[in-house]
């Protein structure tokens, strides 16, 4: 008997009466992926409202890399609640601040200074960047890539690619920004990846003569692994391209590892495996094992160019993200995380790369670290490779009501994409691939 260990059917008494509740006085915006609510975390593991335990490969959108709940960070929450809550760093100062943007400013690419400061979401994040950016620049514009993904406030989601459900009729959007196409490779099959680098780069210098001057760019923003769009992982050419572009214009070049960092793909910042150092960096997600806080790290020179005032917010920072983040990041270190990302990823690569040849449906399957995820299309002939996002739901539904938390992506929702915790063991990663597998087989076969 493995870990997961369901008592009843998903959703149970219990959650079918608080989603009668949700129903009532929750609007329908906000999606959920499994149809219960949770009672504990552990590790990799999560129990709901009516005892079902399921193994998490979701990891709450990759915000758990180190897991649910782990000791030394639930142990510093609760000494730093019983000394003070929020001061708020604007009004009176406190130490976690200063220690956090230190650690941080030191794992972070590049030998250069740099400098941190603090935000509540991802989205945050994003948002100040592009104003330290234009701000440092004195320019306005601001490109980022199709299928990218960089929040939902009003600046990240102009930047965000995907329409549905993102978008749709929460214009106009703001000003000034601009899409490059991102190299989807699987999506192309008339060109080599080194075919596709060559065309897209060039693109690039010729938007730059038939859409807007370069000297009117602030920023390009480049997520090293898009998450929503699918974990499509570019090549080093590629990025090593768009850095090469950026400096050859004087535009702050922005990456966006708000999914990407603090080890999810076997590097603490995903930048590392393609050999570029960021002007400007933004962080959120797994920075602080789940409480909300966002990170924007820079150049100092560049950061240093907003001034007193200008950036910052009531709770950015908070006291119990701070101390929780600088556990995460000595768990990172200390328990090799990094090595257990690439570890989880070779294992992903040799169970689930096989599928490619029995089964049609099944296309790229790709992963940097634990980064991991496979592409569904319909059963058609090479060359004409139609996405298939019902496969994908049945696929998930499957999984949910057998105890694993799986979760799509992609511009289509083809794709399923793991975020498993990095502490997972070894044995649930083996009942997780067991179900994820048999789910997949089952629906292909049908």
């Amino acid at each position: 008997m493995g870990d997961i260990n369901l008592k009843t059917v998903i959703p149970g008494p219990k959650a079918r009466a608080l989603l009668e509740k949700k129903d009532k006085n929750v609007p329908a915006g906000p999606f959920n992926t499994v149809k219960t609510f949770a009672a504990k975390g552990d590790g990799a593991l999560l129990t709901d409202v009516d005892g079902n335990t399921f193994i998490d490969f979701a990891g709450a959108i990759g915000t758990l890399n180190v897991g649910h709940c782990p000791p030394s960070v639930v142990e510093a929450l609760h000494k730093q609640i019983d000394s003070y809550i929020h001061p708020c760093f604007h009004v009176m100062m406190y130490e976690p601040y200063i220690e956090l943007a230190e650690t941080l400013n030191g794992i972070t690419p590049g030998k250069h200074d740099k400098k941190t400061f603090f935000l509540n979401s991802g989205a945050e994040a994003v948002e100040n960047a592009v104003k330290i950016a234009r701000k440092y620049t004195g320019r306005k514009g601001i490109i980022s890539f199709e299928r990218g993904f960089h929040g939902r406030t009003y600046m990240a989601m102009s930047l965000t690619s995907k329409v549905r459900p993102y978008k749709y009729q929460f214009g106009p959007f703001a000003p000034e920004t601009y899409k490059w196409p991102y190299p989807a490779y699987s999506f192309e099959n008339n060109m080599t990846r080194e075919e596709l680098d060559e065309y897209l780069l060039q693109k690039f210098d010729a938007f730059f003569l038939s859409e807007v001057p370069p000297d009117e760019i602030a920023a390009v923003i480049m997520e090293p692994v898009q998450g929503e769009g699918g974990f499509i992982i570019p090549s080093k050419t590629f990025v090593q391209g768009v850095k090469k572009l950026c400096d050859q214009h004087g535009i702050l070049f922005i990456a966006d590892e708000i999914q990407t960092g603090f080890g999810r793909t076997g590097k603490m910042f995903a930048m590392e495996h393609f050999g570029v150092v960021p002007d400007l960096i933004t962080m959120s997600k797994s920075i602080a094992a789940g409480l909300p806080i966002s990170a924007v790290t820079g150049r100092a020179e560049i950061m240093d160019s907003a001034g007193t005032g200008e950036i910052g917010g009531t709770y950015g920072g908070s006291p119990l993200g701070c101390v929780a983040a600088i556990e995460v990041v000595k768990m990172i270190i200390d328990q090799n995380l990094l090595e257990k990302a690439n570890e989880f990823g070779r294992k992903f690569q040799d169970r689930f790369g096989k599928l490619t040849g029995k089964f049609p449906e099944v296309g790229d399957i790709r992963s940097l670290g634990a980064m991991c995820a496979i592409e569904f299309n319909h059963n058609q002939s090479e060359g004409n490779r139609k996405p298939n996002p019902l496969l994908v739901q049945e696929i998930l539904k499957k999984a949910h009501q057998r105890g694993l938390i799986l979760m799509s992506a992609g511009l289509y929702g083809n794709v399923i994409r793991l975020l498993a915790p990095l502490v997972i063991t070894e044995s649930q990663i083996e009942e997780g691939f067991e179900v994820l597998e048999a789910a997949i087989v089952e629906c292909c076969m049908q």
